[in-house]
């Protein structure tokens, strides 16, 4: 039986509302916003893995937790099923080894300012989003998340920062106005902004008196959003240098949590929502299957070729994000050409629809934590060298070496190297192309045959990256500033600290003008910000390895206990394409606390 309001769905956000809130009331003291803003990370972590192991281990279902007690669709309601509970597992998974490390990594100046408010008005924005049940508070949630973003990138204020920041704030403005659009379309054309209720109706228009074809229309520009949300070609001219500007930490949040929030929206509107419809014979998925896969492919080949020619390390991450992202959108569009094709007992799923949601959501929890930890890493490299300039690096693997396994694990993890979790996601990927391909026919077997020959291009390019982004960094002979910056193996505990740490600054000023001398521009930039040019302290660099170092152990430990990933990655899958189930959780038929379906229907158009 569902349980009604049960206070841990709204758990995650609450906490992370709250610590944002109380983030700002102390800043008075440095010391207790860092505090505040720690506990309320630790806090936000464990309640989104409460609510994962009451969903999703326990088997609980749909949760739906109704504001103030007012029925769906006439209040707010928020929904945690397996879906929406894995993802934001997956949110708190990597917002707490980002914030960590922000703490150390973000100069003092920036963190009194205001990084940590905006941290987790961020991770509320996230959060909100996964859990909301209407399509206006999911544009709510939405610009929440998009405006805390946009302070956070262009938090050096440079020109090469304030240029990307300006991009994309301008690009998902733009999102934002079409979304605001096709959401009040689908206001006027269902009567409703429950999703839950959307569905309903959708799937029987004649009853509630809707006309289904123009929200077909109004599918596509939200799917254009979404995609725009979650940086896949061809919208994805904000990512690189986003990506490139934002701090280390936000980067990694950026790309583990917040593009999963666009990935997220697909699947919830497009698998659960407007599936239910049909539109001249077909349904929503008929249309944007192909779509997806065609972007989605395009991604992967793109991305990964782009990422190849980078000369930094933080550019080929953001590329490689861009590549990343068409495998995890890849299986959405080739199981969305037979959603109902049965699917052999051994893959995840019951339907090829949910086989392929539960594809992407595996890969996607490889791609949080592994793209996580290569953009912390990267920050690592800048604090202790001073530059990610391939030409000023080399020869780290002998000096740092637990920052060298870490970038290693974090590399093959993307390429699909057992046992790690990625190996699991990256074969999911491939199979769910394989099993379409054997049991569609015609076109739908064609494009799926398609979809893994992009996909394993995508793989060669990803191999490609890794290996040069490697050999550059850490093998060969160190580079006089490798030389300079790092004298000694630190990871053994015989490194003396550089820069100002160990000689007042003297050392780090000779980093920083052999950077400068070298023609690093980013490391300019952050000079300029005031950001820390090899200036790290011994303490900074050690929080800042224990950091990569944890979230290196966790892409292993995720491999070998790949079955839960995989087990959880299929209740969700099942829970985005099980439109009724999740329908009569909501909304059911016989009404909610007292409030019966017929008065729901007889409120056709008045309520939202």
């Amino acid at each position: 039986m569902t349980t009604v309001n049960d206070p841990l769905v709204v758990a995650p956000l609450l906490v992370a509302l709250g610590t944002a809130i109380a983030s700002l009331l102390a800043r008075f003291d440095l010391r207790v916003e860092r505090a505040v803003s720690l506990v309320g990370a630790v806090g936000y972590t464990a309640a989104t893995l409460l609510l994962f192991e009451r969903v999703v281990v326990d088997g609980s279902g749909v949760l739906p937790y109704y504001l103030s007690n007012w029925p769906a669709p006439y209040g707010i309601t928020l929904v945690a099923d397996a879906l929406s509970a894995s993802l934001l597992g997956l949110a708190g998974v990597v917002t707490l080894p980002a914030l960590v490390f922000a703490v150390v990594n973000v100069d003092e100046f920036g963190q009194r300012l205001s990084f940590h408010p905006l941290y987790h008005f961020m991770v509320a924005g996230v959060s909100g989003a996964f859990l909301t049940g209407d399509v206006f508070n999911l544009f709510v949630w939405f610009e929440v998340m998009l405006m805390s973003s946009y302070v956070l990138v262009t938090f050096y204020s440079g020109p090469k920062h304030t240029r990307a920041a300006l991009t994309y704030v301008v690009l998902n403005l733009l999102g934002s106005a079409v979304m605001l659009v096709a959401i009040g379309g689908l206001y006027a054309t269902t009567g409703t902004l429950n999703m839950a209720a959307m569905a309903r109706r959708l799937a029987e228009p004649a009853a509630y008196d809707v006309a289904v074809a123009p929200t077909l229309g109004l599918a596509a520009l939200l799917l254009a959003v979404f995609a725009l949300k979650a940086g896949i070609v061809p919208f994805h001219f904000w990512v690189p240098a986003a990506y490139d500007a934002a701090p280390a930490p936000v980067t990694a949040v950026l790309a583990g949590a917040v593009k999963k929030v666009g990935v997220y929206a697909v699947i919830r509107l497009f698998f659960t929502v407007f599936a239910a419809a049909e539109y001249a014979g077909g349904t929503a998925l008929d249309y944007v299957g192909p779509v997806l896969l065609a972007t989605g492919a395009a991604s992967a080949v793109y991305g990964g070729l782009a990422a190849v020619g980078r000369d930094r390390v933080e550019e080929l991450l953001a590329f490689s994000s861009v590549a990343q992202i068409g495998f995890v959108v890849v299986p959405l569009g080739v199981a969305a050409l037979a959603p109902a094709a049965a699917v052999p007992e051994t893959v995840p799923g019951e339907t090829l629809a949910a086989f392929g949601v539960a594809a992407a959501l595996v890969y996607s929890f490889n791609h949080a934590v592994a793209k996580g930890l290569l953009f912390l890493v990267a920050g690592t490299l800048a604090d202790a060298v001073g530059s990610t300039r391939f030409a000023d690096l080399g020869g780290l693997a002998r000096r740092t070496p637990v920052l060298a396994t870490a970038f290693l694990l974090g590399g093959l993890s993307l390429i699909g190297v057992p046992p790690l979790i990625g190996f699991f996601g990256k074969l999911l990927v491939f199979r769910v192309s394989v099993v379409a391909g054997a049991v569609g026919a015609g076109t739908a077997a064609t494009l799926a045959w398609l979809g893994l020959a992009a996909t394993l291009l995508g793989a060669v390019f990803t191999i490609a990256y890794v290996t040069r982004a490697w050999n550059a960094v850490f093998w060969g002979e160190p580079s006089t500033l490798v030389e300079t910056a790092v004298p000694e193996r630190w990871a053994a505990g015989r490194r003396e600290p550089t820069a100002t740490a160990a000689d007042g600054g003297e050392s780090a000023g000779a980093t920083a003008e052999a950077a400068g001398a070298a023609g690093d521009d980013h490391a300019g930039a952050d000079a300029d910000a005031g950001g820390s040019v090899a200036t790290a302290s011994r303490t900074t660099l050690a929080v800042e390895t224990v950091v990569v170092a944890t979230l290196a152990v966790s892409l292993v430990g995720l491999g070998l206990g790949a079955d839960v990933i995989v087990d959880a990655a299929a209740a969700a899958g099942e829970a985005a394409t099980d439109t009724t189930g999740y329908v009569e959780a909501v909304v059911p038929e016989g009404g909610v606390d007292g409030v019966p379906a017929d008065e729901t229907a007889a409120a056709d158009g008045g309520d939202g």
